[in-house]
């Protein structure tokens, strides 16, 4: 089934070469028909949030002059008006252009991509819902647990896409989000917290069944339960040098802040330094600099239908590629789209990136597209399962889950405090440890990578409230991360 009707199709197109007639080097449009959100949140067993909505439009894009105008609009009747808008804003912009914007060529492609999806969360009952997520609160609820959240959230877009090349791309997608939460007071009156988010493998479906697998989602509540009691008596754990093992809940934070935020070309290019920050990575760097140990892989897409991460498609019609953007070690390919990359080889006066890594996003039709992560990956090693990695730490910590993060304004170095640790003293695992932190510079760290599990400790986790942009855009993504090592790692906090 079409994501949309003929007319409003052929209307776009036409638009799309009256834009062509008069002067535009290049133009796109995002048609929104379908843009539906749900959240539900159960707190301490009653129902706190039942939000529905559904955005529908238009968002156009067109450059002349070397320089972008974008407008949107929800009305419908108001398509040419707004195409017009967007080559007004772009002749006044196209004043103050220095350095001219190109797209460059590409074939045109007429395509489809579709999230695989058994149950579609919208067709879902409101009552079945909730018994599920009544189900997991009730496994949570003890008499000393102060604090119980439990939610699910889904998301489902129909999106048509046209450009002035004659690329035509639609896209039906679906995600589905849940987490849960318990908290407790400590023997020092502190609130501790443990979590669980809903993941997934990368294989299988996106629909209602990927929360109602018990084995990725309710299967879990009974364990973070248990890890809460230990943490209210457990000591706090304290500074020293020692191992780090992430587990991958906390391991996706960290490729999230440090590999992905940094490899977005448009940072590396400066454009996000006013409001989400920088990137320590230059130019120059890519294809040479050594931003890990020779353990470290790491790739974008991943190929991978299972995330959110998985779109088939950016906002310039681009395929998703699935790339690595570091190889034992050495940096050899950024986050990019179009523009962008054309731009940063003019800059460096050399073809220091190939092609567009397809990451151009949008989170609206009412938001320009920018540069966004898809999914960022660690590719599994070969140092085995979480119990060889533990058996060959002598004194390390096991990390899960994060509580609090500090990073650099170019992702330079970070802070991170978790919600849990377990100490590691001979290879074997120790008591549970209150308060764990650590803390390092981003090159420094993925250089002491001394282990990397084997494919059976790799899971992907699901990130659904990345922002950037300014205006903010939150966007959804994954990542796809094993159990990792570190050595000689500053972990806790001074006396």
């Amino acid at each position: 089934m079409p994501v949309c009707d003929d007319a409003a199709a052929e209307r776009i197109s036409e638009n799309l070469d009256r834009m062509r007639s008069r002067g535009a080097g290049y133009a796109d449009a995002r048609l929104f028909l379908e843009d539906l959100s749900e959240n539900l949140l159960l707190y301490d067993g009653n129902l706190e949030l039942n939000d529905t909505s559904d955005e529908k439009g238009l968002g156009v894009r067109v450059l002349y002059g070397g320089a972008w105008g974008f407008s949107a609009t929800s009305d419908l009747e108001a398509i040419e008006e707004c195409f017009d808008k967007a080559l007004s804003n772009a002749r006044t912009a196209s004043k103050l252009v220095r350095l001219p914007i190109e797209m460059g060529d590409r074939p045109p492609h007429d395509s489809r991509y579709d999230s695989p999806v058994e149950r579609d969360p919208f067709g879902v009952g409101l009552l079945e819902k909730l018994e599920l997520l009544s189900a997991v609160d009730e496994m949570l609820e003890r008499d000393w647990i102060e604090r119980r959240l439990v939610r699910a959230s889904c998301q489902k877009r129909r999106v048509l896409f046209r450009s002035t090349e004659g690329t035509t791309v639609e896209k039906n997608l679906t995600n589905v989000f849940g987490t849960m939460v318990v908290m407790a007071q400590d023997c020092d009156g502190q609130m501790q917290r443990r979590s669980h988010s809903l993941y997934t493998t990368g294989r299988g479906t996106r629909g209602w069944e990927l929360i109602a697998d018990r084995a990725l989602f309710a299967d879990h509540a009974p364990r973070i339960v248990e890890e809460l009691s230990e943490l209210r008596g457990a000591p706090v754990l304290k500074r020293d040098r020692r191992s780090v093992i992430l587990l991958p809940g906390q391991g996706a934070l960290q490729v999230h802040e440090t590999i992905g935020h940094p490899l977005e070309l448009d940072r590396i290019l400066g454009y996000e330094i006013s409001y989400a920050g920088g990137s320590h990575v230059a130019l120059d760097d890519i294809g040479s600099l050594r931003y890990g140990s020779d353990r470290l892989n790491a790739s974008s897409y991943g190929a991978h239908p299972n995330s959110p991460g998985t779109f088939g498609f950016d906002d310039d019609g681009t395929p998703e590629r699935d790339y690595l953007l570091i190889d034992r070690g050495i940096l050899v390919d950024v986050l990019s789209s179009r523009a962008m990359v054309r731009e940063a080889n003019r800059r460096a006066g050399r073809e220091v990136i190939r092609e567009s890594g397809g990451a151009a996003r949008a989170s609206a039709f009412y938001r320009a597209p920018i540069e966004r992560m898809t999914n960022i990956n660690v590719l599994p090693g070969d140092d085995g399962s979480l119990e060889d990695i533990t058996g060959s730490t002598d004194n390390g910590v096991i990390m899960d889950n994060p509580t609090s993060w500090s990073i650099g304004s170019n992702r330079e170095h970070f802070h991170f405090g978790c919600e849990i640790a377990w100490e590691v003293k001979g290879g074997r695992r120790r008591r549970v440890m209150r308060n764990p932190t650590y803390q390092g510079h981003t090159l420094e760290f993925y250089g002491s990578l001394d282990a990397v599990g084997d494919a059976g400790t790799w899971r992907l986790e699901q990130v659904d409230n990345c922002g950037k942009g300014e205006p903010n855009q939150v966007m959804q993504i994954g990542h796809g991360v094993p159990v990792m090592r570190f050595a000689d790692v500053i972990t806790g906090e001074k006396e």
